[in-house]
């Protein structure tokens, strides 16, 4: 099975959320505001990226 892949960006700051949302972010390798990093879209990064999509900006490659 052969997954998609997706460049996310941090587009807002984490400070003030919530401690899961910012284990997420971590989670998905972003440290701060306008880093990107790009991941393969399996259902796991799937349901972190939902969780914290208000803090992303994701595009699909």
């Amino acid at each position: 099975m052969e997954y998609k892949k997706a460049k996310i960006t941090q587009v807002r700051s984490n400070i003030g959320r919530p401690a899961i949302q910012k284990r997420t972010l971590e989670a998905l390798g972003l440290k701060g505001i306008s880093q990107s990093k790009e991941v393969v879209l399996t259902p796991q990064v799937e349901g972190m990226i939902n969780k914290v999509k208000h803090l992303l900006s994701v595009e699909e490659i």
